[in-house]
C-alpha cells in the first residue's frame, strides 16, 4: 500500500515593504473611469511579467538526482536524531529517531525508524533502504528510483518542489538574506512589486478616499501614538493567538488564528496604501511640485518603499516598521475627533 503524498509546487514570492509619514490628496470617487483605464493598461504588462518570472524561477525536478560527494556519512547505529547543518547526510547504518538536513540532501541507504526531512535539499531513498516515518521535503524532491520504496503504509509524504538552489544557498549562508543579489530576477520581482502595490493603492484610494485621508491625518498628527498602538497590538495578537491555541478547543483556536491572519493581511494592505500615498505626496511637494497627477504621486510613493525594502541589511527594520505602523493605522481607523490638534479660539 503506497504512502499518502501531498505535493505542492509554487514559485511565487512574498514581498515585504515598509513605512513613511506624509500627506495625502485622495482622488475622488468619480475617477473610477481613470482607474479602469489604468488597470486595462497595466494588467497585461503585469501578467506578462509574472509569467516570465515564473518561467525563470520555477524548477522541474530531475529524474536522476546527483549525490553530494561531501555528504556526512552516518554508519552504525544512532539512537538520536541526525542533523545536517549546511551539508548533506548519507545514512548507511541505522537511525532510531529521525534525520533532517538544512541546505543539503538526506540520502538513505540503510534504515531510519523516524521521519526524514530536507529543507533546501532532497530526500533520496536507495533500493533496499527503509524509512519508517514521514518524508518532508521543502525545495527539492523525494527520489526513490523505479522500485516502490519500503515505507510504512500510514506514513505521509509532503513535498514542495521548487527553489531548491535558493533555499540551499539560504540554509548554508543565512546572512545572504540581508544582502540581495543584483540579478535579472531581482529587478523583475521589484518591478512586479511596484505594479502590484500601485494597483492596490489605486483601488483603495478610489473605493474609500475619506478613510484613507483620515488615516494619513492620524499619521501626521500622532505618528508615535499610532506606532505604539501598533506595537502593543502586535504583541497582544501574537501572544493571544498562541494562548487560544493552547487553552481553547482546537476548532475555536484555528478559527481565531485565521481571523488574526486576515486582520494582519487587511492591516498591511490598508497601511501600505496610506503610507505610499502620504510618502508620494511629500516627495511630490518637495522635489516635483510641477507634477499634479494623483496616480503619479501614488506611483512615486510605492516605488520609494520598494527601493527601501531592497536595501541590504536595512530591509528587516523597514518591514518591522511597516507591520507595526500598518496595524496601528488599522486599529485606530474608527477614531475621528481626538486626533485633531486643538484650534486657537477666534477673536
Amino acid at each position: 500500500m503506497a504512502a499518502n503524498r501531498i505535493i505542492c509546487q509554487s514559485p511565487f514570492k512574498i514581498f515585504h515593504l515598509a513605512v513613511w509619514p506624509g500627506e495625502l490628496s485622495v482622488p475622488p470617487n468619480d475617477k473610477w473611469k481613470m482607474i479602469r483605464v489604468t488597470f486595462a493598461r497595466i494588467l497585461p504588462l503585469l501578467g506578462a511579467l509574472l509569467l516570465s518570472i515564473v518561467a525563470i524561477q520555477a524548477q522541474s525536478p530531475p529524474d536522476n538526482h546527483p549525490v553530494d560527494p561531501n555528504a556526512r556519512v552516518i554508519d552504525g547505529v544512532s539512537n538520536t536524531t541526525v542533523f545536517g547543518m549546511g551539508q548533506s547526510i548519507r545514512i548507511t547504518g541505522t537511525v532510531k529517531e529521525g534525520a533532517i538536513a538544512f541546505g543539503g540532501d538526506v540520502i538513505v541507504e540503510g534504515s531510519v525508524d523516524g521521519d526524514v526531512a530536507a529543507i533546501g535539499g532532497s530526500v533520496i531513498q536507495r533500493e533496499g533502504s527503509r524509512i519508517g516515518g514521514d518524508v518532508i521535503v521543502l525545495g527539492g524532491i523525494y527520489h526513490h528510483g523505479k522500485a516502490a520504496p519500503e515505507r510504512d503504509p500510514k506514513s505521509v509524504t509532503i513535498m514542495y518542489a521548487g527553489y531548491e538552489d535558493q533555499l540551499r544557498h539560504v540554509m548554508r549562508e543565512p546572512f545572504s538574506l540581508l544582502r540581495p543579489q543584483l540579478t535579472p530576477a531581482f529587478f523583475g520581482v521589484r518591478l512586479l512589486a511596484i505594479l502590484f502595490w500601485f494597483i492596490i493603492a489605486l483601488a483603495f484610494t478610489a473605493a474609500m478616499p475619506n478613510t484613507v485621508s483620515r488615516a494619513v491625518a492620524r499619521l501626521q498628527l500622532a505618528s508615535l501614538r499610532v506606532a505604539i498602538i501598533g506595537l502593543l497590538g502586535s504583541i497582544v495578537l501574537t501572544f493571544g493567538v498562541f494562548l487560544c491555541l493552547l487553552v481553547l478547543p482546537q476548532l475555536i483556536g484555528i478559527v481565531i488564528s485565521i481571523l488574526a491572519v486576515l486582520l494582519i493581511i487587511v492591516a498591511t494592505l490598508f497601511g501600505r496604501v496610506v503610507i505610499s500615498a502620504a510618502t508620494g505626496r511629500w516627495l511630490q511637494r518637495r522635489f516635483l511640485p510641477q507634477v499634479k497627477s494623483e496616480s503619479i504621486t501614488l506611483l512615486i510613493g510605492v516605488s520609494f518603499w520598494v527601493v527601501m525594502t531592497s536595501l541590504p541589511y536595512v530591509w528587516p527594520i523597514v518591514v518591522a516598521g511597516l507591520l507595526v505602523t500598518s496595524l496601528g493605522l488599522a486599529l485606530t481607523a474608527r477614531y475621528r475627533l481626538s486626533w485633531k490638534k486643538s484650534e486657537s479660539p477666534k477673536i
